[in-house]
């Protein structure tokens, strides 16, 4: 694999040094992430090039953020063409792009109403809040009583309020007290599903796929069953697709593989095309008109540059091409994955261009394997001691998988 070569001068030069830029970062950045020691400094399609013009090819496209490659030309000239018009009104006012971002999105996913926001985190708190109103308002659930159903090793997000249902100590330790109101069932389980629905339960939230987790991927039915149970339940099937979401298994969106629709739909990331943060709470008409003047909001939410881009987003994914280079593409993933199983590879789990490997601890950490990979041109990231997580933009061409895939058979059988 040859990696494009720019006829320009390398990112980097008259600027400090990937080592200088990262030592750099120590005293004055918070110290809440532990990121591969690579600089980025240019990026293009489904490449990335640091400040020395080191080529790496992006197997991670921003946890999805990037499902249509960086710099992707036509969301570039969606966001050029509004930058040269208006930015930002705040909701105070109505702007010229919102309406038609908003009738897309709705049309894209069979769906009424869209309330835009700006992160992930943003979109799962504004479902809570929707949910609980509507438990209150419609279903009659006693004032403060209402409950949300959740599953363990769920990532929804790391705020005060998501990480009180969270399973994983590093994201909870420390942060209490906990917003009360939450149930933690096991994911994957339909019985204790069932068993933790009452008649407080405003709703059920889950992640169709479990991205964080490992890329957990749920057995067949399991995603009806829930639709099923809260249709029985009169409660609401929030899916969290801010990851899974817009192209990455294969179709639109995850629930599709089970044909089913929930009532309150959470996208982020990839809604932004990597320009700018884009999320939305997209859901049934009864459910989100329970919101009204000052209950909720944000400045930036819906903001005009975020509905151009978003539109050219959903303009994108309308002809299906996406959706179908990644079915596509994800066969030539899970071929290529099934060849390593047993030569360091323990097991896998993929759907469309989205996989989780579990790299066997003999041979080394999820983040030893990163790097060695780095060092070959290849940027991943791990998850959970021993997995790493495979996500390409939906742009990568067969020959860059392939091209991934023996890196990863190298790193595996050479060692770290």
């Amino acid at each position: 694999m040859t990696a494009p070569v720019r006829a320009t001068t390398p990112a980097g030069a008259g600027t400090r040094s990937s080592e200088e830029l990262i030592r750099a970062e120590g005293p004055v950045l918070a110290h809440n992430y532990h990121p591969l020691p690579v600089v980025v400094a240019h990026a293009e399609g489904t490449w990335v090039e640091d400040v020395e013009g080191r080529r790496y090819l992006d197997m991670l496209a921003g946890y999805s953020a990037l499902n249509f490659g960086h710099r992707n030309p036509v969301l570039i000239e969606a966001a050029h063409r509004q930058l040269d018009r208006l930015t930002l009104t705040s909701r105070a006012f109505h702007n010229d792009q919102l309406a038609g971002f908003a009738e897309s999105l709705a049309a894209l996913t069979g769906l009424d109403m869209v309330l835009p926001m700006n992160t992930g985190a943003e979109a799962v708190e504004s479902a809570i809040k929707v949910a609980r109103k509507w438990a209150y308002e419609v279903k009659g659930v006693e004032p403060g009583a209402a409950t949300i159903v959740v599953a363990a090793d769920n990532f929804h997000g790391r705020t005060t309020t998501i990480v009180s249902f969270s399973t994983d100590e590093t994201a909870r330790s420390g942060f209490g007290p906990f917003t009360p109101g939450f149930r933690v069932v096991p994911y994957n389980d339909l019985a204790a599903l069932e068993a933790a629905i009452d008649e407080s339960t405003a709703a059920v939230l889950l992640e169709p796929i479990q991205g964080e987790a490992g890329v957990i991927i749920p057995d067949d039915g399991y995603l009806a069953g829930v639709r099923e149970l809260t249709r029985r339940a009169g409660c609401l099937f929030v899916a969290d697709e801010i990851q899974s979401g817009l192209g990455r298994t294969g179709t639109t969106l995850a629930v599709e593989h089970e044909s089913v629709v929930p009532d309150l739909l959470l996208l982020g990331k990839a809604l932004g095309g990597g320009i700018v943060p884009v999320s939305a709470v997209v859901g049934r008409r009864d459910v989100l008109g329970v919101l009204r003047p000052g209950e909720h909001g944000s400045t930036f939410g819906g903001n005009p540059l975020a509905a151009a881009v978003g539109s050219a987003v959903v303009g994108l994914l309308e002809s299906g091409e996406y959706q179908r280079r990644a079915a596509e593409l994800g066969g030539l993933l899970r071929d290529g994955l099934t060849a390593l199983v047993g030569r360091g590879v323990e097991g896998f789990r993929s759907r469309g261009l989205w996989a989780g490997v579990d790299i066997d601890p003999s041979i080394g950490t999820g983040r030893e394997i990163s790097k060695g990979l780095m060092r070959e041109g290849i940027l991943v990231k791990d998850t959970h001691g021993s997995t790493i997580r495979l996500a390409p933009p939906l742009t990568i061409t067969a020959e860059e998988l392939r091209a991934a895939l023996g890196s990863l058979e190298k790193v595996l059988t050479q060692g770290v």
